[in-house]
């Protein structure tokens, strides 16, 4: 196998599986906080100030992974 092939096919997977984690659950999160919402609207700031935290730290993840990309595209 050609090793630029190999690297575009790996840099590929790498930020393939590493958004897919986080996109569900930000999703997921999105829909509970909607949900408590739903039930509580009094208590919707900190079930939203919660919600944000909760989806930044997992969209540090799929950052990690398009950086973990980024480097096998074009440093290895």
């Amino acid at each position: 196998m050609d090793p630029v092939a190999a690297k575009a096919i790996g840099a590929a997977i790498a930020i393939g599986i590493g958004g897919l984690g986080p996109g569900l659950g930000i999703g997921m999160a999105v829909r509970g906080a909607m949900e408590a919402i739903g039930r509580n609207p009094e208590a919707a700031g900190d079930v939203r100030t919660t919600m944000i935290i909760g989806a930044a730290l997992a969209e540090a993840v799929a950052i990690y992974a398009f950086v973990i990309a980024i480097i096998i595209a074009f440093v290895v």
